[in-house]
């Protein structure tokens, strides 16, 4: 449907800019007369001409997720319609692309459709998660009060994220740099010390010629060596995309020594304050299992999960299939434990992910501070025997002379 912008006055006599969407010029006139908008300008929107590429769109992120979230729940607090309050959100709307989802959201709820519905048709944006809970809202009559929990677990989820990427940009930054610095004197400045050697006519130390050799082959060999590189990380990525391929690397993570337990940590986390939020939320434990293992981001993970799900189906506990995991530790296993049989579970996953949350703030905090020497001696072993090996032989010279 055709957009127009539009130039009016307000019944006080106010400007007031915005655009409108209406099948002709005739129907947008009457719709902003109807909202008491006297129209001095209304002319077609000029279309943008990147609009039909998708990756040159602004993409909708997490906080554009988060503040549309709470803005909808206050309003629906505040006792405003769904269709209003979906209108007024999407006019206010920076995002472009966000704005023009808004905006088939709110026709799909005015042809009679679920809000869970219109939202599930952008799974992109809006996960299982986020559809379900607000299904439960809409049955259960507490829309707003579920919008609530899903705005603050998102932010703690993203904060989350954010603490464990924190984590990873220092040392993924450091051997970035070390790759570049020694192919940089791999290519560039070993030749010229080379050409220097061979002047001298005699025979350079052993050390010195293989570094020597290392680089010739480097340098006559860079655009096989960097399409090599290219080839294994699109292989790497296909293969992580098959269900054996992530299932082999998930359980290769977990098993790492230094971020193994940071990612069981980051899986405890996130496993409990997901499934809390949607039991407290009103959800099925049988549905919330399902989704909080699709959503859990590690194979390894979301086969224990589906574990516990079949486990309660068979009219066990969730706590048994969790114990006999690697994945959850015996605290956690117990106060689930607990939580079940006092009738309190979702109070309890709440506190053990708010728990957890710290634990990984402090593992967070110590790996950080192992890092730096640990790429400090990293770079020292990868750098340290170039340069010993290029002064070998000025030392050598230098004996000589004496």
């Amino acid at each position: 449907m055709p957009i127009f912008t539009y130039v009016g006055k307000s019944k006080r006599g106010r400007v007031l800019k915005g655009e409108i969407e209406a099948a002709d010029e005739r129907i947008a006139r009457i719709q902003l007369k109807r909202k008491n908008i006297e129209v001095t300008k209304l002319k077609p929107k000029p279309k943008d001409i990147f609009e039909s590429i998708s990756f040159m769109q602004p993409k909708i992120t997490k906080k554009d997720l988060v503040i549309f979230t709470r803005q909808f729940s206050t309003m629906i607090d505040a006792g405003l319609p769904l269709v209003q309050g979906l209108n007024i959100l999407s006019e206010q709307m920076e995002n472009k692309t966000f704005k023009g989802m808004l905006k088939q959201v709110t026709k799909d709820v005015e042809g009679g459709s679920t809000l869970a519905d219109a939202l599930n048709k952008h799974p992109r944006v809006f996960d299982s998660l986020f559809v379900n809970l607000v299904a439960a809202g809409e049955v259960g009559g507490i829309l707003d009060t579920i919008l609530q929990r899903l705005s603050a677990y998102i932010e703690k989820s993203e904060k989350l994220k954010s603490k464990v990427k924190g984590a990873l940009v220092y040392p993924i930054a450091v051997l970035i740099i070390g790759m570049l610095v020694m192919a940089v004197i791999m290519v560039f400045v070993i030749p010229v010390f080379q050409e220097m050697f061979s002047s001298l006519g005699k025979g350079l130390p052993a050390l010195t010629q293989l570094v020597i050799n290392m680089s010739n082959f480097t340098k006559g060999n860079i655009h096989f060596l960097i399409g090599g590189l290219i080839v294994f990380i699109w292989a790497f990525r296909r293969y992580r995309r098959t269900s054996s391929g992530k299932r082999v690397i998930d359980i290769a993570l977990l098993k790492m020594p230094i971020f193994g337990e940071l990612i069981k940590k980051v899986a405890v986390a996130r496993f409990t304050r997901t499934l809390g939020t949607m039991i407290s939320s009103g959800v099925p434990i049988l549905d919330a299992l399902e989704i909080t293992g699709k959503t859990a981001g590690n194979a390894v993970v979301e086969e224990v999960i589906f574990e516990a799900r079949t486990s309660i189906a068979e009219g066990q506990t969730i706590a048994d299939p969790l114990s006999e995991s690697e994945i959850f530790p015996g605290m956690v296993t117990q106060m689930i434990s607990v939580g079940e049989s006092t009738g309190a579970l979702d109070a309890m996953l709440e506190k053990i992910a708010d728990f957890y949350d710290d634990e990984v703030d402090a593992s967070v905090s110590a790996l950080t501070a192992l890092m730096e020497p640990l790429m400090m001696m990293f770079l020292a072993g990868a750098l340290g025997p170039i340069i010993i090996a290029m002064y070998l032989p000025i030392f050598q010279m230098a004996s000589a002379m004496g």
